[in-house]
């Protein structure tokens, strides 16, 4: 927990999900589980994760590419990139990317710990989203 971290472009643990990948930069024992640091990209006319919240983590996104929608309570937010969103600890959230670029956000999610639910949600979208791909309103 106590040596740096530098990852090089693109560099960190790889998860696919369809048309939207994450790329862990740190978490777990790399933070003692205080933080989780993870970039979230999303192809073109592509859905997120899907609604959904987190009882006991905030997290907090910063738009770095491209202009995705981020859902923040019952509300789209159409976010270019420098935008930074961050969600309480409770409130439903979801990004989409309805453009015809890629899109991607840092995430922060504070406590750590997400990384360890991956394998999951990896398994759930070969599952459930054989084609994550969906056209989104433009």
């Amino acid at each position: 927990m106590t040596d740096s971290i530098i990852l090089r472009p693109g560099a960190g643990r790889r998860y696919d999900l369809g048309a939207m990948h994450a790329v862990f930069k740190a978490d777990g024992p790399e933070t003692g589980d205080r933080y989780c640091v993870s970039e979230w990209w999303l192809e073109p006319r592509s859905a997120g994760p899907g609604p959904h919240s987190h009882e006991e983590n905030d997290e907090l996104f910063h738009v770095i590419a491209g202009r995705p929608s981020v859902l923040v309570g019952d509300e789209w937010v159409d976010a270019p990139a420098g935008t930074f969103v961050r969600i309480p600890a409770g409130v439903t959230h979801d990004f989409e990317n309805r453009t015809d670029r890629d899109a991607g956000l840092l995430n922060i999610f504070v406590p750590g710990g997400f990384e360890e639910r991956m394998p999951m949600i990896v398994a759930w979208f070969e599952q459930n989203r054989s084609d994550a791909r969906k056209d989104v309103d433009s």
